[in-house]
């Protein structure tokens, strides 16, 4: 099947084996597309670790098709899917290990909560989390060992690129992750990218969870990511707002939560030969509070 590689999608052309999984794409497309009986649109452009594209099945319900890059990440996304049963989450409709393909339940309209204004956005959080902290086991990645292969690269990653922030950043966040992952609670199910892109506006509940990246972890890491995210303000105030309002609502430890923040945020700072300096940022704002 042609198609053109949507604008998210074109960082895999740099390596050989993003270039690899293009190459297989439109058969791995063509095989899911006769299996499910789907006609299927344009990809959507938004889509950064997958291809994705609007679907409709034969009985007419609508969905979306994804064929997953295939990174460690996102490995157990159906299985998460699964889990939530769409409480609170996108419904997986169907699944094609061999080819990391999804069929899962369309968001209509598909407006990200990052639309709304900020506490708005943040009431919505406030409801939706509890909802997705299921117990959970394997075969989710723990959170612990997570976070130990995080603490691993770091140090290599920031002498390659540099050392473009300040040691005392570095030495925190190892500091940080050290101690915090063998003292975590409960085990939860939570989602390192739940940021307010990846949750959408829907008619079966008003916001539906999308695109999740599951590991077993404490509570206090699930809100990271909106702490973290630009989506709904970059700058210090907002940081520290979020962390604040998603902390006391929830009732979370708000210096575990912090702790988190730092340590996950300068571990995804560095992607390759790319610094992200907005992340260096945030975690500045987090680590220089006044």
């Amino acid at each position: 099947m042609r198609y053109d590689i949507p604008e998210g999608l074109r960082w895999v052309e740099r390596t050989e084996a993003g270039r690899e999984w293009l190459a297989e794409l439109p058969d791995r497309l063509a095989a899911c597309v006769a299996r499910w009986e789907l006609t299927v649109g344009r990809p959507f452009d938004y889509a950064f670790a997958s291809l994705a594209l609007p679907a409709t099945l034969p009985d007419g319900t609508r969905a979306v098709l994804k064929l997953q890059y295939p990174d460690d990440d996102s490995v157990h996304e159906p299985t998460a899917l699964a889990q939530w049963a769409g409480r609170g989450a996108i419904r997986l409709l169907a699944h094609d290990p061999g080819r990391r393909a999804l069929l899962v339940e369309r968001c209509d309209p598909g407006t990200p909560l990052h639309a709304l204004a900020a506490d708005a956005a943040l009431d919505v959080a406030v409801g939706l989390l509890p909802r997705l902290g299921v117990p959970a086991g394997a075969p989710f990645t723990p959170l612990a060992e997570e976070a130990a292969g995080w603490a691993d690269r770091m140090p290599g990653n920031w002498r390659r690129a540099n050392r473009p922030y300040e040691r005392r950043l570095l030495d925190t966040a190892l500091g940080l992750l050290a101690e915090l992952a063998p003292s975590q609670g409960e085990q939860v199910l939570v989602n390192q990218d739940l940021h307010a892109g990846n949750i959408l506006a829907a008619g079966r509940e008003p916001w539906l969870v999308i695109d999740p990246k599951p590991l077993v972890g404490e509570r206090e890491f699930a809100v990271v990511p909106l702490v973290r995210g630009a989506e709904l303000g970059r700058s210090p105030a907002a940081v520290r707002h979020r962390l604040d309002r998603l902390s006391t609502e929830l009732g979370l430890d708000r210096e575990r939560v912090r702790g988190w923040a730092v340590g996950q945020t300068l571990a995804w700072s560095i992607g390759g030969d790319q610094v992200f300096g907005g992340q260096v940022d945030t975690v500045r704002w987090l680590l220089d509070e006044t």
